[in-house]
């Protein structure tokens, strides 16, 4: 919903104490709007940059559209690229990790809001936010030693690389993250709707349905998208999993469960894999790659466009009072509290198991010779330099993003229309569900290549911000739409200004879910490792702090742990990997828990206004 805070010619109230009408007070308004609009020009070009890259690749050579959507013949030697089987993997691993994660991560969002005292929904909350910080590299190694034994036994198959396999892994990296956005928008509704819910002698079951649940499902959704759009753009971990065999479409109908237990391609896998290293800059190849990116963003958008209808610029509906039949009310509030209670268990469950495993094989990690000392060799010494570096990009990214993410958020919950907010929010979700490697790639050839800057730590967190600005825009512009409308009625009733409105109700009432957001986005950053292998980052060799921009690379945790991963032969470089693992796991908790320390720490003081 736009809003244009102008006082009316015979507004009622008391005055308002107002700077005079000099230009101080317009500088500071241009001041506001300038940082906040370039948010979304940052959004904006990133995705021109991403499409000039593809649209110049696809300029390069001749792509067969035909071929491309409707064939699943991927055989370069004899020029045919044919990627419906990508578009079907791609499709079904997210339907899977979708089908899997929203009934959880709902059911466990409204046992957190609304059935748990805070003294147990605070550590509970925490627990979920640590499983959104293990790193999607993590993920792909629990894969490996999980998943797909259980899916080899299951389906009967060896080695267990499968679309299945690929779901599941989805399906638990994304859950904390619609978790985390539901419970935000959960716990911005009012409280005097659940009072007057309760007023009317309604359960609790009925009064989450009736009364919270119609105000706080825009920002539920939008967990959903988030968790859509990681989906669709992860590569890695998926890449661990899946088996990348190409042309593999069900023959039959009857064939499509069958299916699910064998290997697969997706579209992020194929553009993760070495093609578009093989493929050069140019010719047919590189074109039909670029085409499967193009399709990709269009999943994205699409994705997005689907899940946003009728959740932007539409007023939440008053809640209505929904009652069951008298002798079933009872029975069906006790079966939706256990159910929810114990969907809630499940993700606590998934992050004990996860510690459990990193905990028995990264053993090495809890020497601490191991995070202080310089690694030896393929696979001795420690990480050291690994850790000095991450904490670089991560900063650098940090720094970038939460001004930019922010700005981009109040103007889409403020300034835009309905309309207009509608359309940013598919550019900035599809920006967000952009396959890293694109980014990566792209990030190459603007800032390696074409600016000189070869190797280089900035390009490597310059590449990383466009993952973490859309979460960070979204669940700020969430949180404002979710609004009660009081508070902008007052605002509007004492003649604020939008840059005072701004300053003084939208930053104090939004900043704990735009903390949410940013370590949410930073935890999936802290993971990547695609772009990162492209733009800053080598194996040995780099010192642990660089001393320019120029040719000046580090080295990371992520990119170090999927190299050692690839070394199955070797047992130190796999024990290296998981020490690594459990490292970043523990450096990015840390951070998640300081992060959710201030988070409270606001809440906990109600400064919902300044």
């Amino acid at each position: 919903m736009g809003l244009t805070l102008e006082r009316p010619a015979q507004a009622p109230g008391p005055a308002v104490s107002r700077p005079s009408s000099g230009s101080g007070r317009g500088s500071r308004a241009r001041w506001v709007w300038s940082w906040a609009y370039s948010g979304v020009l940052s959004v904006l070009l990133t995705l021109a940059v991403l499409l000039g890259y593809l649209v110049t690749g696809i300029a390069s050579g001749t792509v067969d559209w035909t071929a491309l959507l409707t064939s699943s013949t991927w055989s370069p030697g004899n020029l045919a690229f044919g990627g419906l089987a990508m578009i079907y993997g791609s499709a079904v691993v997210c339907v899977l990790a979708l089908v899997l994660a929203v009934p959880v991560g709902w059911a466990a969002a409204v046992a957190l809001s609304e059935y748990l005292p805070p003294r147990l929904t605070k550590p509970l909350r925490l627990s979920i936010e640590l499983l959104a910080a293990v790193p999607s590299i993590v993920y792909g190694l629990i894969g490996i030693m999980v998943i797909r034994p259980f899916v080899a036994d299951l389906g009967d198959v060896p080695g267990g690389d499968s679309l299945l396999a690929a779901g599941i892994v989805l399906a638990v990296m994304i859950m904390p993250t619609i978790v985390a956005v539901s419970v935000d928008a959960l716990a911005a509704v009012p409280g005097r709707y659940r009072e007057a819910a309760y007023s009317l002698g309604l359960t609790r079951r009925e009064v989450v349905r009736s009364a919270v649940l119609p105000q706080a499902r825009p920002g539920m959704r939008a967990g959903v998208i988030l968790g859509l759009a990681r989906a669709l753009g992860e590569a890695i971990a998926v890449f661990m999993v899946i088996g990348r065999a190409d042309g593999r479409l069900p023959e039959s109908p009857g064939d499509v469960l069958s299916s699910l237990v064998r290997p697969g391609q997706t579209l992020t896998t194929k553009l993760a894999g070495p093609e578009p290293m093989l493929a050069g800059t140019s010719g047919p190849y590189f074109a039909a790659l670029c085409g499967l990116g193009i399709i990709l963003l269009t999943l994205v958008a699409v994705a997005t466009v689907w899940g946003t209808r009728g959740t932007t610029g539409r007023a939440a509906r008053a809640p209505r009072a929904r009652r069951s039949s008298a002798w079933l009310r009872t029975p069906k509030d006790r079966i939706t509290t256990v159910i929810r209670l114990g969907a809630l268990l499940l993700p606590g469950a998934l992050l004990v198991g996860m510690l459990g495993i990193l905990l028995a094989r990264g053993g090495a990690a809890l020497n601490p010779v191991f995070w202080f000392s310089p690694s030896e060799g393929a696979a001795g010494g420690g990480i050291r330099d690994q850790i000095v570096g991450t904490l670089l990009l991560l900063a650098t990214t940090a720094l970038i993003a939460l001004p930019l993410g922010y700005g981009a958020g109040i103007v889409i919950g403020t300034r835009a229309s309905a309309k207009t907010a509608r359309v940013l929010e598919t550019i900035t979700v599809a920006v967000g569900g952009t396959p890293t490697i694109l980014l990566g790639l792209t990030g190459y050839v603007l800032f390696c290549t074409t600016m000189g800057w070869g190797r280089s730590w900035l390009a490597g967190a310059v590449v990383l911000v466009p993952v973490v600005v859309p979460v960070v825009a979204l669940t700020t512009a969430g949180r404002i739409r979710s609004m009660p409308g009081e508070i902008t009625e007052a605002a509007l009733a004492l003649g604020l200004t939008t840059s005072q409105y701004v300053r003084s109700v939208v930053v104090p009432y939004t900043w704990p879910a735009t903390l949410t957001g940013l370590l949410l986005g930073l935890a999936r950053a802290a993971g990547e490792t695609a772009p990162l292998i492209f733009t800053a980052t080598v194996f040995f060799g780099a010192p642990a702090l660089p001393t320019g921009i120029v040719n000046a690379p580090v080295q990371a945790l992520p990119t170090h742990i999927f190299t050692l991963s690839q070394d199955s032969g070797a047992p130190e470089a796999i024990a290296q990997a998981w020490g690594s693992a459990l490292v970043l796991v523990l450096i990015t908790a840390g951070l998640l828990s300081l992060a959710v320390l201030l988070r409270n720490r606001f809440e906990g003081a109600r400064r919902w206004t300044t």
